[in-house]
């Protein structure tokens, strides 16, 4: 009846098609559309997935009677792919032996397991103070340009090659590259070869470039390649997205293709039930832990913009950047104030661990307080006792900077794993003022205290 970018009106007679049914060109299979959405008397909205061009107004077209899926199985480890199975990586050709619905329900809540503990990162900031949680989600929301995917990179790389060898149970990674650079895939690609970690992860792309359908389907076949892996292979999975705002984005874009009323925000009014179809399937089983590590774009810096606020429901751990710490050169640019964990409590954290994070936040409150006194009368106007607090707040922030692995290439300092024991001590010892003798930059970029060659 009409086609309007990616989205084909098809008018059935007689038996109508499923949603989710994929659907053919009776006169070319290979062009491919799904059925997204009821309209009224046998009308629906399909959405292209793959040859647009050749579809014309009056064309016929012809239900396959299967559900979109995509394929899944131990041959997707070290290869980069899209939603068609069709390897990008510039290898071989794939064959396939298992497939996966893209769509599907939930587990029932009897299957999901609710053990949760402290994974470690070797990331001081995060793990002091948004640890990350096994079987749990992570979210790192910043705006553009502040280090999202460089963070991410740096856990992934942390965690993987942490545990490679010597492992009980076998852990595997998924990565989606959802509506981001194409460079920073080529090079996310490049890092995991040369640090020997690709044969352990299967990555999904469906970049800035791509229709909003793809984009959109790329994290929920991803989500599906890494239930396989949780529920067939028994695997311990860690799920990589960067990043879910672009999802939500592409989902409103496609609202707007189906003539969908929008909400009062300006955003597809099936927002939250989209980012929980997405979310409720990353969780954990009996037999195997599924984590996840989400980086979500902040448009404008806003954190109040309500595609960032439908996701925060979902999350274990909250890491926000923030583009002033980024200005003051510490990286990995945290605003620590701003972060958070729902397990930094006695039951899960050690008690040293929660102890020494509730004084260490408390003391950079009452710095963050003292800012604007400074900035007006100086530092030396202070009384003693807000003068240590402020010190010993700066020696804080600035131990919490860390050379990357990732990085190692564009900033020429080697990277550091700090176990979290280490933090803990460190940050204890500065709170006592074992420190307030050091000038504040001398932490910057050391690692643990005791081994800082600048110390």
């Amino acid at each position: 009846m009409s086609v309007i970018g990616q989205i084909a009106e098809v008018k059935f007679g007689g038996l109508m098609p499923q949603i989710f049914e994929v659907l053919t060109l009776s006169k070319d299979p290979k062009v491919v559309l799904y059925v997204y959405q009821s309209v009224e008397g046998g009308v629906f909205y399909c959405i292209i997935l793959r040859g647009r061009r050749k579809i014309r107004l009056g064309a016929e077209v012809s239900a396959t009677g299967e559900k979109l899926s995509v394929p899944v199985g131990r041959e997707l480890l070290g290869r980069v792919i899209n939603i068609f199975g069709k390897a990008i990586d510039g290898g071989k050709e794939i064959e396939y032996s298992k497939t996966m619905k893209v769509f599907k329900k939930a587990l029932a809540i009897s299957e999901v397991s609710g053990k949760r503990e402290i994974w470690e990162t070797g990331i001081k900031i995060i793990d002091f103070f948004a640890p990350l949680v096994k079987g749990g989600k992570m979210g790192l929301f910043g705006g553009a340009g502040v280090g999202k995917t460089i963070l991410l990179t740096e856990v992934m790389h942390n965690i993987l090659h942490r545990n490679k060898g010597g492992k009980k149970k076998k852990r595997v990674s998924v990565f989606a590259g959802v509506g981001e650079r194409t460079r920073e895939g080529q090079e996310l690609h490049e890092e995991l070869k040369k640090s020997g970690l690709l044969p352990d992860v299967s990555l999904i792309y469906g970049q800035m470039g791509e229709n909003a359908s793809v984009r959109f389907l790329t994290a929920l076949a991803a989500a599906a390649i890494a239930e396989y892996f949780r529920d067939e292979e028994k695997s311990d999975v860690l799920f990589f997205i960067d990043n879910v705002f672009r999802f939500a984005q592409a989902g409103s874009e496609i609202s707007t293709l189906t003539k969908t009323i929008p909400s009062e925000d300006g955003y597809q009014a099936t927002l939250s039930s989209e980012m929980a179809l997405f979310h409720e399937r990353l969780v954990s089983t009996q037999d195997s832990v599924l984590s996840s590590v989400e980086a979500i774009y902040v448009p404008s810096d806003d954190l109040l913009d309500a595609g960032v606020q439908s996701i925060y429901p979902y999350l274990d751990s909250i890491v926000t950047l923030s583009r002033d710490v980024y200005q003051e050169g510490r990286f990995p640019a945290i605003d620590v104030l701003s972060s958070s964990s729902k397990m930094l409590s006695p039951e899960v954290a050690e008690k040293e661990h929660y102890e020494t994070v509730i004084k260490a936040l408390a003391v950079l409150k009452k710095a963050q307080g003292l800012e604007r006194m400074v900035a007006l009368v100086g530092e030396a106007e202070l009384s003693p006792e807000n003068q240590e607090i402020y010190k010993r707040a700066k020696l804080i922030n600035n131990y919490m900077t860390q050379p990357f692995f990732v990085a190692e290439t564009q900033t020429g300092r080697k990277g550091e794993y700090v176990p979290l024991s280490d933090t803990v001590r460190d940050v204890g010892d500065i709170l006592s003022g074992k420190y307030d003798a050091l000038e504040p930059d001398k932490l910057l970029f050391v690692g643990t205290i005791k081994n800082g060659s600048k110390i």
